[in-house]
């Protein structure tokens, strides 16, 4: 593969570099591009991988001689020919170094260790000498003569370990070593065909035959909330596997989403393999091998999962693929969904884009014929879309000192007596979002963000949303130094939580909030709670508009409406309906007739409006015409820089800098720099430059050419490059 008589190979890194290095391979060691290895850089030795050499590019000769050598090929698959090129196009977009993107798909499997024996126990001829109830219970459990792994026969008998362990020494019990754990269990496609509704069907069908025709088309499946998506998809899921293809389901809260999993095996038999931060770090060695082999056919996973090996690829489904959390917002900044299409196309592989809320740019494509538009617009069940009322707060507004107006209490009340669940909404964490002295006026600001601490009463803390600082609710003003004369301003739900509680002491109240003590475990415990009909009145954050299924849950009030309204970011306006749209969507979707009161300020607002009247299509028919006319996204392109020092002049200083080296393109306009929203983030600030282009404009060459010819950031500043950004703190 190489020529000369000693052999080197270029190795792409995990690091912030522009290029691959060049190492000389030892005497009997045989790589090939995609192959990953140990090789020293610096003081260390990092895990890297072989990357092809450009045939165009003119490297400078080195004596290969003094080149240092691979230390060793590391036992993982080899990256494909596919994920390669997915790396270089990914890193290529979104203008960052390749070794940043392949950090990305590269594991660190030492993390895992070596997987543990798995040891299985079978009854023998022989029987215990001192019998005892509890050896009996092993007897009697092991009596069909299977081989059991040795916890779940101790489980099964329900005795401790010990009791197993001394049967095993008298001889009762014969030891099998077993093969070891698989990732997951092979879905079975013909486990529970469902009958599906018309209109389900025939999306169904289209999905079936994309899979099978094993070409590239990207499908928005377009349903109302409840209308069943995800059964539909599920038969394209099927098929694959039919084909003997592997499946990638994207979800933006996967760790959170056991209804889904319990639907997938309903359907399917089992649960699919899972890849998200909380799974172990043994399974997802286990998944990630699995996955490579061919052996897990099923992936359901956050943004990361992406990045895993597929060994055939036949169908990616991005469920709910509007949601902001599928955007990466460090490192490198990449949209997952955006990303899966490219993965697909690659792979040759059909895209599922599933939402009740399509993101602005996947209805322009649906509307423009890129995207084939599968449409639901009926509930499977039956039921009605919840009904959508204002409550003009300057009309109807509550007493003082209060949040809930009096005729969403009344509404919750009289919901809760007829045995059904009722939501509070309010995309706000913590008990109140500021908290100020009454003496001064002191307002009490993270030391390292410019932003507000909020009170966390159940921890009794304040807390930053940025940075995560922390520290106790002071006893006196730090300012003034007043006692007792701090007060918290405007609400959390845990102030809701607390309001609800002294209006009906006797419901059953639950706070939904991501972060709220016990992590994903309780929350999983908490939204099966629900799901069981165990909780009266739910007060949640953003977090219940995650594709919940709650059966009992037949009124949803969003206490502030307005709440995304209020600031500059052009995506407002389809933030909010999606997010008010999907909550209210989470009512009445079994039995239960929905609905749905939205406490505004604006109800004359065209969000409002649209949200009232259920009409979708006027929102969107209004929201793509703004954009439109002011060159917003997705008919323009936009680039966001952000330049961070530890030292304000120094930030600003490069900032200008930067902008005076923009290279003048007719079209392209560079605005900025300027304080960045949140202009204090862990304790650097932060300016932000923003490149606008048309659409069809080549941004990341760009944005490339203007890095090249612009000057170093020198010490601690740094500068950050987000195409196509999402946010705009």
């Amino acid at each position: 593969m190489f020529s000369g008589a000693i052999e080197t190979v270029d190795v792409l890194l995990p690091v912030a570099v522009g290029s691959a290095y060049s190492y000389r391979v030892p005497e009997g060691m045989q790589l090939a591009p995609g192959d990953v290895v140990v090789v020293p850089l610096g003081p260390r030795n990092i895990l890297g991988c072989v990357w092809p050499r450009d045939p165009a590019a003119v490297a400078k000769p080195v004596d290969p001689a003094k080149l240092k050598p691979v230390i060793r090929k590391y036992a993982a698959p080899p990256l494909s020919a596919q994920m390669i090129a997915f790396i270089e196009w990914m890193a290529d977009y979104t203008v960052s170094s390749p070794g940043m993107v392949l950090r990305l798909a590269l594991r660190h499997d030492e993390a895992a260790g070596p997987q543990r024996e798995r040891v299985g126990v079978r009854l023998t001829d022989k029987r215990p000498e001192r019998r005892t109830s509890a050896r009996e219970k092993v007897v009697e459990a092991l009596a069909d003569g299977f081989l059991r792994p040795k916890g779940d026969a101790a489980r099964e008998a329900g005795v401790s370990p010990s009791v197993v362990d001394g049967l095993i020494d008298e001889g009762v019990l014969e030891t099998v070593t077993l093969p070891p754990e698989p990732a997951a269990e092979p879905p079975d496609p013909d486990h529970a065909v469902p009958e599906l509704l018309p209109g389900q069907q025939a999306a169904a069908d289209v999905l079936r035959e994309a899979v099978a025709a094993h070409e590239f088309r990207v499908h928005l499946l377009d349903g109302v909330t409840g209308s069943g998506k995800t059964e539909t998809y599920f038969e394209g899921v099927a098929q694959a596997i039919r084909d003997g293809r592997q499946v990638l389901i994207l979800m933006p809260e996967i760790a959170l989403t056991q209804a889904f999993l319990d639907r997938f095996a309903r359907r399917f038999g089992v649960v699919p393999a899972q890849w998200h931060s909380a799974v172990g770090t043994k399974r997802r060695a286990r998944v990630f091998a699995g996955v490579a082999s061919g052996e897990v056919s099923v992936v359901a996973g956050a943004r990361s999962a992406l990045f895993l090996p597929y060994r055939d690829l036949g169908l990616v489904i991005v469920d709910e693929e509007h949601d902001s959390a599928y955007k990466q917002e460090d490192g490198v900044h990449y949209h997952a969904r955006d990303m899966a299409v490219v993965r697909a196309r690659l792979a040759g592989a059909p895209v599922v884009l599933a939402s009740a809320t399509p993101s602005l740019e996947t209805e322009v494509n649906g509307r423009r014929g890129r995207y084939r538009r599968l449409a639901l617009p009926e509930r499977f069940a039956g039921t009605r879309v919840p009904r959508l009322e204002p409550i003009d707060m300057r009309r109807e507004g509550p007493p003082k000192g209060r949040w809930i107006a009096p005729r969403l209490v009344a509404d919750i009340t009289d919901t809760v007596a007829r045995g059904g669940q009722a939501l509070l909404f309010l995309n706000r964490r913590g008990y109140a979002p500021l908290t100020l002295c009454r003496s001064c006026g002191h307002r009490i600001r993270c030391p390292s963000c410019s932003s507000w601490l909020v009170e966390h009463r159940f921890r009794r803390r304040l807390e930053c949303h940025q940075c995560g600082y922390a520290s106790p609710v002071p006893e006196a003003c730090p300012s003034c130094h007043e006692p007792n004369s701090l007060i918290p301003c405007g609400p959390g739900v845990e102030r809701l939580h607390e309001e609800i509680a002294a209006l009906m002491p006797d419901a059953r109240i639950q706070v939904l909030s991501s972060d709220l003590a016990g992590g994903v475990e309780r929350l999983r415990a908490e939204i099966k709670a629900i799901e069981d009909g165990e909780v009266d009145v739910i007060v949640g954050t953003q977090l219940v508009a995650k594709g919940h299924n709650f059966p009992g849950l037949a009124l949803v009030g969003v206490v502030d409406a307005d709440v995304g309204l209020g600031h500059g970011d052009p995506r407002a306006a389809e933030r909010t309906f999606q997010l008010l749209h999907q909550v209210a969507g989470r009512a009445g979707r079994h039995k239960l007739e929905g609905r749905a009161l939205l406490q505004t300020y604006m109800p004359e607002h065209p969000v409002m409006q649209a949200l009232i009247a259920g009409d979708r299509d006027a929102f969107y028919d209004r929201e793509i015409g703004v954009r439109e006319e002011a060159g917003l996204p997705p008919f323009a392109r936009f680039c966001a820089l952000v330049v961070s020092a530890n030292e304000q002049h120094e930030a600003q200083r490069h900032a200008q800098a930067l902008a005076a080296s923009a290279p003048i393109v007719e079209g392209v306009r560079v605005l900025g720099p300027a304080e960045a929203p949140i202009s204090l983030l862990r304790g650097r600030h932060r300016l932000r430059l923003l490149a606008r282009a048309p659409r069809a404009f080549d941004l990341s060459n760009y944005v490339r050419d203007w890095m090249a010819s612009a000057p170093r950031p020198r010490g601690n500043v740094k500068v950050e490059i987000d195409i196509d950004p999402q946010s705009f703190l």
